[in-house]
């Protein structure tokens, strides 16, 4: 399986920092995006320290013998608990967290995603957008109970009020799923700053007229700060081909 990939973070049009950290692997082996929060310096510390303990993670384990699903979920804890670390070393920073999506590609295994928080994986496959991750949010579960609806969550007040987040101590569950993958698909891994521009219908317009990654990235960041860029907004995107 060969992949192509690229990666793009901007800081938006409002925000004065970018908050948003993503990694790329050299050799096309896992990909990362984190999302912080909890003010200019503590978002950005919790999104760095995730990406970086993850990163760190899985290169020092990437040829034991642990199953890649439980490879995964060790380096979410680990990238927890290094949050939680700082916290108790910089109260300033003791409300600080992170979102982040994780998808591997490990030799002779199906490729699989970890994830906490709004942070979204998507597929393109024939044209068709699919959103792979499910958001840990008020408003996510209030549109599965049907108390509120999708297009209601947009503007809804506790939209980002996030129910799971790296650098929490009642953090007691990540998702991991494997994942469908064929020939000729894209994955899109963004943070909610794309995400709250453009809706799945606008993303899939971009990405239908734009084959290349590099500019179906840049203009998808390019759109979404048509739009207002209210937040940092981050791009990763891989094609198997």
């Amino acid at each position: 399986m060969k992949l192509n990939f690229t990666g793009s973070s901007d800081p938006g049009l409002v925000r004065s920092s970018n908050q948003d950290a993503f990694y790329v692997d050299p050799d096309g082996r896992f990909f990362i995006v984190a999302d912080g929060m909890g003010g200019h310096a503590g978002g950005e510390e919790a999104s760095r320290i995730a990406t970086d303990e993850i990163t760190g993670f899985l290169l020092s384990q990437w040829n034991s013998d642990q199953p890649t699903p439980k490879l995964l979920e060790n380096a979410l804890w680990q990238a927890n608990k290094a949050i939680l670390e700082d916290q108790q070393q910089h109260p300033q920073r003791s409300d600080m967290g992170t979102t982040a999506v994780v998808v591997i590609f490990r030799p002779s295994n199906s490729p699989w995603c970890a994830h906490v928080g709004d942070s979204r994986l998507y597929r393109f496959r024939e044209s068709q957008l699919q959103q792979v991750t499910e958001d840990h949010t008020w408003v996510s579960r209030a549109i599965k109970f049907g108390d509120i609806t999708e297009e209601e969550a947009r503007s809804h007040p506790y939209r980002h009020v996030l129910s799971r987040c790296l650098g929490r101590i009642d953090l007691h569950q990540v998702d991991i799923q494997p994942l469908d993958v064929q020939l000729g698909d894209r994955l899109l891994i963004c943070s909610d700053g794309l995400t709250e521009e453009l809706n799945n219908q606008q993303i899939a317009d971009h990405l239908r007229h734009s084959p290349e990654l590099k500019t179906a990235s840049h203009g998808l960041i390019t759109a979404a700060k048509h739009q207002g860029g209210h937040d940092n907004i981050t791009v990763v995107m891989v094609s198997v081909e």
